[in-house]
């Protein structure tokens, strides 16, 4: 009790602070003609306001009459001003997503090709996130997240115009809007990443500059703003007149389904490399391949838990079920392997890990922990099942599985989340949401999320089979063969990864 008695006097202690220090502030006007001075917001307002930051709501809320409308000049000190708990997190986040294709993707990638062309990978994953920053100051943050259209964002913050250190409260109350921009420039640069597990060791330097460019304008920024954007077609958590009522919590559609259809299609038109099926590709370093991973697994956490763009309860359950997931993916397709080969693997060890943390990604924030256990098991079993049989079966040549851990992971999450979804892991179901999120496998969510599935699939294959070609008329897609034959590192960039 001599706590709580402790707590409750220091926040109206804070609170008759503030409220001092408001009266204390030269009063304008005068029954003279002058304007009246600014109302001066109650204790009871004050309390409230702070007590906003800590449930990470609205601290404009307790200002609102009874119509919904703020007097004028009525305000309080947490108004407008992002929470440092917030910021904090949200710059953590930032750096955790960063570290996932930096050094986390480009080892986890680099191992598994051969030793002649890791620097290849490891210079690709540098260019795109060169590349991706540049576009995003320009115009790709605003063609996402600025109001616009249901497909696309208009230029309001190019050249990030306007994106200060003040809360964008279209995305956060608590959170400045350049952190929340840096945020997601992340998952701007992980995407087309992603891509290069696909078509590693076969495709130019500078045809992927070219597609990789393209590609962001053709088909990540509308996909982004369809799903995030607080106008978009797509986002049916945030924006009530949605055409698709679709959630996506941290990025199943919008990163790895687009990422890894789009790397199919890129695979097939680039054509197999030169001795598949005939030489060794074994991946040159499992080392490097474990390593990356465990980098990846780390940096999920800000990609998953930062998605709650607070260090809130939503965030808690997002990492709980992250956690999970990813872990019982992680036994469960090695477990796969030792049952039909007689022997668990560390690669696939590895790709379950991976499969886990995407099949998990666009659910975690809106499902159970028990639901993120069958996730696990899901993401162990059917990514397995394509890049042992499947891929085996047709016989194309995605030389690291992004298609079959990102696609078909990104799809299965994106389905599983619509029949998962429940209102106890998240409030925000329960208001645009409320009519097909009833808390049942068969809800109205699980149509939802088919559709988006469907618009996603249709944008990423057209725009990437469009993007391919236009770029292989340009410059050609594929080196020489004698520059593939002898490897893209010494080719392309004049360096060796290992010198003996």
């Amino acid at each position: 009790m001599k706590i709580r008695h402790l707590h409750l006097t220091r926040v109206l202690g804070c609170a008759g602070l503030l409220t001092a220090l408001a009266l204390a502030a030269p009063l304008r006007g005068d029954p003279s003609g002058q304007p009246a001075p600014a109302p001066t917001p109650t204790i009871e307002q004050r309390v409230a306001g702070l007590e906003a930051y800590l449930g990470n709501g609205d601290p404009t809320a307790p200002l609102k009459d009874a119509r919904g409308n703020i007097p004028a000049g009525l305000t309080t000190p947490s108004v407008g001003v992002p929470g440092p708990g917030a910021n904090a997190w949200q710059m953590t986040s930032s750096a955790l997503v960063l570290f996932m294709t930096l050094p986390g993707l480009a080892l986890f990638y680099g191992g598994l090709v051969r030793r002649k062309n890791i620097l290849s990978v490891m210079a690709q994953c540098l260019l795109i996130t060169g590349m991706v920053t540049i576009l995003w100051w320009l115009v790709g943050y605003s063609l996402v997240f600025h109001s616009g259209g249901p497909f696309l964002g208009g230029l309001g913050f190019a050249l990030l115009n306007g994106v200060n250190s003040a809360p964008n409260t279209d995305y956060s109350f608590w959170v400045s809007h350049n952190v929340f921009s840096m945020y997601q420039l992340m998952f701007a640069i992980i995407t087309p990443a992603l891509i290069l597990g696909a078509i590693a060791e076969r495709m130019k330097f500078s045809a992927i500059f070219l597609f990789m460019v393209l590609w962001m304008f053709v088909v990540y920024f509308p996909q982004a703003h369809m799903i995030w954007g607080i106008d978009g077609f797509m986002n049916g958590v945030f924006n009530s007149s949605a055409g698709i009522k679709a959630i996506d919590f941290a990025g199943g559609t919008v990163v790895h389904m687009t990422s890894g259809w789009s790397a199919l299609v890129l695979c097939l038109i680039l054509g197999k490399r030169l001795g598949f099926g005939r030489e060794n590709f074994a991946p040159h370093s499992m080392v490097l391949c474990m390593v990356g991973t465990g980098m990846l697994w780390v940096g999920w956490y800000g990609f998953n838990a930062g998605s709650a763009v607070a260090a809130d309860v939503i965030a808690a359950n997002a990492f709980t079920t992250t956690t999970l997931a990813t872990a019982v993916a992680s036994f469960v397709w090695p477990m796969m392997e030792w049952l039909i080969r007689g022997r668990p693997s560390v690669l696939g060890f590895c790709s379950g890990a991976v499969a886990g943390l995407v099949v998990i990604t666009p659910a975690c924030g809106f499902v159970t922990p028990s639901g993120a256990v069958v996730i696990g098991v899901a993401a162990g079993l059917i990514p397995w099942f394509f890049c042992y049989k499947v891929k085996a079966w047709f016989k194309y040549d995605d030389a690291l599985d992004t298609f079959g851990v990102h696609a078909v992971g990104g799809t299965l999450g994106a389905l599983l989340t619509g029949v998962l979804a429940r209102n106890s892991a998240n409030g925000n179901l329960a208001t645009n949401l409320k009519s097909v999120v009833t808390d049942s496998c068969f809800q109205g969510l699980v149509w939802e999320q088919i559709k988006a599935i469907g618009v996603t699939l249709l944008l990423a294959v057209v725009g990437t089979t469009v993007i391919a070609y236009i770029v292989r008329a340009v410059i050609g897609l594929r080196p020489e063969p004698e520059v593939e034959t002898q490897g893209l590192d010494i080719n392309e960039h004049g360096e060796e990864g290992y010198i003996f």
